[in-house]
């Protein structure tokens, strides 16, 4: 989610202890390895070799003025290793919690397409129904008509809906999810429903409201009973209505008014202008066991999940070559095929990743998978440094 057009994120910094110190430790292991000669075991030399996804998260924070930066990274083997680079609370100096839980923003568009789709499978919404089957003359404005618009338009951003997000105030308050489409039916469509991809939130407020409506729960109970306690996601959850904290060890995120400007605390923010968009709280590691689950069957039947990966090109904001499904993205990697994940941002987080899938000799289903996340604790708006995360992302997953 590129959210907060009119907040300005930039910062630049060092990282403690900077490239001298860190060449040196090097260089101590290399003598030490030489020293050991010809009885040196491999796995000595390999401990020389600095970690490609470790140097790129320390460069976020010494060359582009992260405060942290926050790795979870899965092998095809089902092994995990987490990294932290910078630190967790300007103010103390504290460490960045090892796995910390962060604001995903948009990745919360996932979990609610699954619910969604598991509902397709389960015959209670049609993905080619219009809005109006749901929310009868509830979506309506210039150029705009749910009879027009299908479930299938809103979980592929093609439906023209105008984004809220581009008109929401400078404060960050509580917001009904009434509220964010009223601001939305205010301005007249982008497109006809169907022959525009364009990014905007509202169409995932809708989605979240047709949950709630077939199934006559709040979102939060459907994602937790559905989702988070069938995958065991324990550091996962849905804010509730007023909620403005993070429960969990993580790290401050962080914003600025203007370029130069003093960096200022976001942590603790009321999320519901995000909503079924963007209001959920996680980690990377729950974050990939998610996506692995939901790419390897475990969330979804194999004709909804095939519906889910159909996708059509993207644009702004997923890199060049990214095309997008039903809450899905599927973005190239330089070591050649794809990963499947989404990635989220929201004020004082950024978050990038998804996963790689070896499919089986059959072709029908997938059996490993390689996962990565990575999280940064202000929105770059830098688009080098956006990059450079992204790039990130790729290097992990192509080792």
């Amino acid at each position: 989610m590129r959210e907060q057009a009119k907040q300005k994120f930039h910062f630049s910094g060092q990282q403690r202890g900077g490239p001298r110190r860190a060449a040196s430790a090097v260089a101590a292991v290399a003598v030490g390895v030489m020293t050991m000669g010809a009885l040196a075991p491999p796995a000595a030399f390999a401990a020389a070799r600095p970690d490609p996804v470790q140097q790129g998260l320390n460069a976020l924070v010494s060359n582009d003025g992260m405060p942290a930066a926050l790795a979870s990274v899965k092998d095809r083997d089902g092994r995990t290793r987490t990294y932290t680079a910078g630190v967790g609370d300007l103010a103390t100096g504290s460490k960045v919690p090892d796995d910390g839980q962060v604001r995903i923003g948009s990745n919360t568009k996932t979990f609610t397409a699954v619910v969604v789709l598991q509902l397709v499978g389960e015959g209670k919404i049609g993905l080619d129904e219009p809005v109006d089957t749901y929310l009868p003359g509830l979506v309506r404005g210039k150029g705009i008509d749910g009879s027009r618009i299908t479930v299938r338009h809103l979980l592929q951003h093609t439906s023209g809906l105008p984004n809220y997000v581009t008109y929401l105030g400078e404060d960050i308050r509580r917001y009904e999810p009434r509220d964010l489409l009223d601001i939305a039916l205010q301005h007249e469509a982008v497109a006809d429903p169907g022959k525009k991809w364009e990014y905007s939130n509202t169409n995932y407020v809708l989605a979240g409201l047709i949950i709630e409506k077939v199934t006559r729960h709040s979102l939060a109970e459907e994602m937790d009973h559905r989702i988070i306690k069938r995958l065991g996601l324990r550091h996962t959850y849905f804010p509730a209505p007023g909620d403005v904290t993070i429960r969990e060890p993580h790290p401050k995120g962080y914003y600025q008014d203007a370029a130069g400007a003093p960096l200022r605390d976001a942590t603790e923010l009321d999320p519901s202008w995000g909503w079924a968009a963007g209001q959920m709280i996680s980690t990377n590691s729950d974050l990939n066991r998610f996506f692995t689950a939901l790419l390897t069957g475990d969330l979804l039947a194999p004709a909804q999940l095939a519906q889910m990966r159909t996708t059509v090109p993207a644009g702004f904001p997923f890199r060049s070559g990214a095309e997008y499904g039903l809450g899905l993205v599927s973005t190239p990697l330089s070591c050649g095929g794809v990963y499947w994940g989404h990635g989220g941002s929201t004020t004082g987080y950024e978050t990038r990743g998804g996963v790689t899938l070896d499919r089986h000799a059959d072709k029908s289903r997938a059996t490993k998978s390689r996962a990565v996340n990575i999280a940064v604790t202000i929105q770059p708006t830098d688009k080098a440094a956006m990059k450079r995360v992204e790039r990130l992302v790729d290097t992990a997953l192509c080792r």
